[in-house]
């Protein structure tokens, strides 16, 4: 689906001058990173990516610009791919776009948007503002932000996909909000995607949403992996080490810890961290390589965690 979204805007001679500027995205393809299946066949993506909630609604602040540019260059150096953002976000559109269009629009780019107005008739509408925000010209995955008009837009989405003006469908919630209504739309329509909160601590999802994912074999967007940074940062405020056994899984930060229990899980596809560090962000991508732990090992995770 990847390969029909991005607008070349940069032209062949731009994105060679990108790779000049930022020689690190000629490496990416070295870097081998645990992929999962897309629904219907549609490829694979890495199980890793990257979500905008708060860190890239910087405004037109140059220096912050720039240093999300330099985020972004070291998220697709790493080999990612799926990008989430959302009208919701403030900035945040604009500046990816910026980002991208100075690194060339790299082809790992999986683009993920929402749709979020009250407004059921306004979808195509700012689904084309969204994706001008980020110079695209369509995306790969577009979803109903927290049910947001939900039935109206789903209509709507459902109309685009069959024509072809997006890769993808979904919906989305947060912080284990609506679960019922949300059960519900994924028994009745058909999806591509949902998008929902679900870490080592919040594991709401596991009862009934996960499992009815796999059955309907519906991919899966994890969001706040680390309880919207307040995880991670405790653990690593109190000092708190890593089991000796961590090494059996390749786990050699909390973040490896923390994101492999998540996308170890048979249903998930992807967890989408944030940050502003360009540094957080190669230690969140190495959590997609390697050994992942097994049903025992996401058990003595949890009892890990319960006791740090």
């Amino acid at each position: 689906m990847a390969e029909y979204s991005r607008r070349r805007v940069l032209g062949g001679l731009g994105a060679a001058l990108a790779v000049a500027a930022w020689p690190g995205l000629a490496a990416a393809a070295g870097k081998a990173l645990n992929r999962a299946a897309l629904p219907g066949g549609g490829g694979s993506i890495p199980v890793i990516g990257m979500g905008t909630w708060r860190t890239f609604n910087v405004g037109e602040d140059p220096e912050l610009r720039q240093a999300r540019t330099q985020v972004l260059a070291a998220f697709f150096e790493e080999g990612g791919g799926l990008i989430d953002s959302s009208p919701m976000y403030g900035s945040a559109q604009s500046v990816l776009g910026h980002g991208l269009e100075k690194l060339g629009y790299p082809d790992s780019l999986f683009a993920a948007d929402k749709v979020w107005t009250r407004d059921g008739g306004a979808t195509r509408k700012q689904a084309a503002e969204s994706a001008a925000s980020w110079g695209l010209e369509r995306f790969d995955l577009l979803q109903v932000h927290n049910l947001l008009a939900w039935e109206a837009h789903l209509e709507t989405l459902m109309a685009m996909k069959e024509a072809g003006e997006v890769g993808a469908i979904g919906i989305t919630t947060s912080h284990g909000r609506r679960l019922d209504q949300f059960e519900r739309i994924m028994e009745r329509h058909e999806l591509d995607f949902i998008q929902l909160t679900y870490n080592i601590r919040d594991r709401w999802a596991e009862d009934r949403i996960l499992p009815l994912a796999r059955e309907k074999g519906i991919a899966v967007i994890a969001n706040r992996p680390y309880q919207g940074g307040s995880l991670i940062k405790g653990l690593k405020d109190r000092g708190a080490p890593l089991p000796d056994w961590a090494g059996e899984i390749d786990c050699r930060t909390w973040a490896d810890f923390l994101l492999k229990f998540i996308v170890s899980h048979p249903a998930v596809t992807c967890a989408i961290p944030a940050t502003t560090s360009v540094e957080h962000v190669r230690e969140n991508m190495a959590a997609g390589r390697g050994a992942m732990p097994d049903a025992a090992q996401r058990q003595r995770m949890i009892e890990t965690l319960a006791a740090a």
